[in-house]
């Protein structure tokens, strides 16, 4: 037993010395295998024969899991980076389209594409967590409507083609003006006009506006700090060199004096939902189609009474005015109007109007 055991022993040490190339070509050349069938031909009963044939073969395990480990490597590496490079881009993306609107004026211009606050968008559609935060009323709770007879004039064919042209003649001569008298408006017509502004159509007729008048010199001059602070970003930074090029014709910049001088400022803010007199909440549902529409009239009425204004849609103005003017949060601005009579220097870009055939196809 001593003997054959030395002898294993001899041949395990020979496999040693051919990995360490202590051995001839040929001792070299034996496969894993043979020195294998060697490890379990070793006689039973030897723990040192034992234990030297198992350090080899963890030996040849670890070698093999090395190998295995130096093949996978590169491939881990490019996985790793290539999830890290999708994660540095969702990033990157949510934070511009998250970027803080109060940019300071130094910024250098980053993005090129047209800009606009979250105040400018359509909030129609209300989500859980909003629902979860109030009591919004149930439709089942509202009153039926009684529907009563409706018999609108209607005029001889000769008649109504001489009242559409009249009317657009009259809606033809509006023009977009920033040169404003500071000469005295009568607060009824103002009223007037409002009150037409409030009979366009709305969503379920919920009448999601709300119609601010400011004539108080202070809380104008507030309003055109704000506008003007906010303006010269957005022509510096957010509105790009595009959109600043094709203003530059109209002779427009962020300055604007009609906000100190026009005898009055009409805000038009949309009310994302409705609040009732017992708390609840009220979906409003196309609230900023509804308050647009609204402001297409209101445009009219001006017109048909020969006042004047400029339309502007703030830019990231809203938050501000809106806690000056001591509006609810429901409340967005979305169009701010100088209103009076032209100045008598005033002037307007000679601009034509598309033909009819441009804008309509008849089917």
């Amino acid at each position: 037993m001593a003997t054959s055991c030395l002898a294993w022993k001899e041949e395990i040490l020979a496999c040693s010395k051919m990995k360490r190339g202590d051995t001839s070509q040929e001792s070299k050349g034996e496969s894993i295998s043979d020195r294998a069938h060697l490890l379990s031909s070793a006689p039973r009963g030897s723990g040192e024969l034992e234990e030297i044939g198992g350090d080899r073969y963890h030996t040849h395990v670890r070698q093999k899991v090395m190998a295995l480990l130096s093949v996978l490597t590169p491939v881990l590496a490019v996985v790793l980076c290539l999830v890290i490079g999708f994660m540095l881009v969702k990033t990157r993306d949510t934070g511009t389209s998250s970027t803080s609107p109060g940019t300071t004026k130094g910024t250098s211009k980053v993005d090129s594409r047209p800009w606009a606050d979250q105040d400018l968008q359509d909030d129609t559609v209300i989500s859980a967590r909003e629902e979860e935060d109030g009591d919004w009323v149930d439709g089942g709770e509202e009153e039926e409507l009684e529907h009563v007879p409706y018999s609108p004039p209607r005029y001889p064919a000769e008649k109504m083609l001489e009242r559409s042209r009249d009317f657009y003649t009259l809606l033809n001569q509006r023009r977009s003006v920033r040169f404003i008298s500071p000469e005295p408006v009568p607060q009824e017509v103002i009223d007037n006009v409002i009150r037409t502004a409030g009979t366009a159509p709305s969503g379920a007729h919920t009448e999601p506006w709300t119609f601010v008048v400011v004539s108080d010199p202070e809380t104008k001059h507030q309003i055109r700090q704000i506008v003007e602070e906010e303006e010269e970003v957005n022509y510096r930074q957010r509105m790009g060199d595009k959109w600043v090029n094709d203003l530059a014709r109209l002779r427009t910049n962020w300055i604007k004096e009609y906000l100190d001088v026009a005898p009055y400022l009409l805000l038009i803010f949309k009310q994302t939902y409705g609040i009732l007199p017992n708390g609840k909440k009220k979906t409003h549902y196309y609230n900023e189609i509804s308050v647009s529409i609204s402001c297409g009239l209101l445009l009219a009425a001006l017109q048909n009474v020969g006042l004047v204004t400029v339309t502007s849609t703030p830019l990231n103005c809203g938050p501000q005015i809106r806690v000056l003017l001591k509006r609810p949060a429901n409340e967005k601005l979305l169009m701010l109007l100088p209103v009076g009579y032209p100045a008598s220097d005033a002037t307007v870009p000679d601009l034509k109007r598309k033909p009819l055939d441009d804008i309509m196809v008849h089917i």
